[in-house]
């Protein structure tokens, strides 16, 4: 095992096998000539540890029931070892231990054991759980079903500072003018406007995996709940983004979002159809920019309570439809829109609006042409960050996760709502 050790080479297979000392001894050699690897190098060092941590965090993951993709080999070897065998596994290869030894120590002593390699950089077992976590965060992350990424915009902040109020340009730029022949082009002063302000917060929960997970084989609490933090990290954005279009704060001009002053509220209240979808895409297309001049907002996205994404089908695509004063079988306009209007269909709206509650809707535009509502991320970070930690007097290994994000209403242009009537 020292001699495995010493020169990064693997020494399970060693072990058994039943080799001898001048088997391994000829081996190590071979492997330090095939490798240029001078004698001391460190285990960690080598890709067989590396791949050995990828392959048991693989491991875990698929016995807890998580999908992984294209697993090795050696994953599912490991796949149908305990939290336990696992740390012997790992306490091995690192030579603290032979494997008979330190299976005939008790899982009390054994966790004993891994608790003092928590501030070890190199130690495996660890290393390995805090891998399983970070891939399960991604994955449920990923996979957490929200629907405000897709007409929101994304924007990235530096620092928790709220950032300052600057001129930006907003479409503001003279009209190009006859130029004779000859003649000189004149000069034209942009037109600007200001920025609202952003400003980021800090989101997080921590969770641990005890002495007692660890002796019950708790699997869960590694494959699962940093899925379940993650998942909710998400839907917890994705409520503060509907809560917004909701509540109708006032934002960054002291007048509500939604208001007939930004010309983006609907006076009537009204179910999808031909007649109020044509109304709410007229709010978007005559909206101006701070000078006056048209900015032609192109309608994109339909956000509607569940139960409402049945009738945006019919309507969308229906070629043909009956308008009374004109008859039956008449052209339905918004045929044509069928691959540019996206339906999101949203159940945060029916739980925010409550029961027997008038449930609004809203259309949003293409961001390029029209901003509403923008999530910004600490340098872009769009993933719950992980951090293991051992407070004092605690039995067991610790895990913060967070994420810093920030939800603002950047304009008002890009959006318009239906208040909508009891479903």
């Amino acid at each position: 095992t020292d001699l495995c050790r010493q020169t990064g080479m693997d020494a399970v297979s060693y072990i058994r096998d039943g080799s001898d000392l001048n088997t391994v001894r000829a081996a190590a050699v071979n492997f330090l000539i095939q490798h240029q690897g001078p004698v001391g190098v460190s285990l960690n060092d080598n890709g067989q540890q590396q791949d050995f941590r990828q392959a048991a965090a693989d491991a875990l993951l698929m016995r807890g029931g998580v999908p992984v993709a294209n697993p090795s080999e050696t994953s599912y070897t490991l796949q149908s070892l305990s939290l336990r065998d696992l740390a012997i596994e790992c306490l091995a290869r690192e030579g603290v231990g032979t494997t008979t030894e330190l299976l005939r120590m008790g899982k009390d002593d054994l966790w004993n054991q891994l608790q003092r390699q928590f501030l070890s950089p190199t130690a495996a077992f660890p290393a390995i759980l805090d891998n399983t976590i970070r891939k399960t965060i991604v994955q449920r992350y990923q996979a957490a079903p929200t629907t405000f990424q897709l007409w929101t915009t994304e924007g990235t902040v530096t620092d928790f500072k709220p950032t300052k109020d600057h001129e930006y340009l907003l479409g503001g730029a003279g009209d190009f003018e006859l130029v004779g022949e000859g003649g000189e082009l004149k000069h034209d002063t942009l037109k600007t406007e200001l920025l609202p302000q952003r400003k980021l917060s800090t989101y997080g929960r921590q969770f641990s995996m005890t002495r007692e997970a660890f002796v019950n084989d708790d699997i869960g609490l590694i494959t699962e709940m940093p899925g379940k933090y993650a998942a909710a990290a998400k839907r917890t954005i994705n409520k503060q983004v509907y809560s917004i279009l909701m509540q109708n704060p006032a934002i960054f001009d002291g007048v509500p979002l939604f208001d007939p002053a930004h010309g983006n509220l609907m006076e009537t209240g009204g179910a999808p159809s031909i007649d109020t979808m044509q109304a709410i895409m007229l709010k978007l297309l005559s909206q101006t920019d701070p000078f006056g001049e048209s900015i032609m907002v192109q309608p994109r996205f339909v956000i509607v309570p569940v139960g409402y994404g049945f009738r945006m089908a019919q309507i969308l695509e229906s070629p043909q439809i009956d308008v009374e004063g004109i008859g039956s079988h008449t052209a339905n306009a918004l045929y044509q829109y069928r691959n540019t209007l996206v339906t999101v269909e949203e159940g945060t709206i029916n739980t925010l609006a409550g029961k027997d509650a008038a449930l609004p809707w809203f259309m949003a535009g293409n961001p390029a042409t029209g901003r509403s509502i923008q999530v910004d991320y600490l340098n872009g970070q769009k993933i719950p960050s992980i951090r293991r930690s051992q407070p004092a007097g605690r039995l067991g290994y610790v895990w913060d996760i967070w994420m810093d994000w920030g939800v603002s209403a950047v304009d008002w242009r890009g959006i318009a709502k239906n208040p909508g009537v009891n479903q």
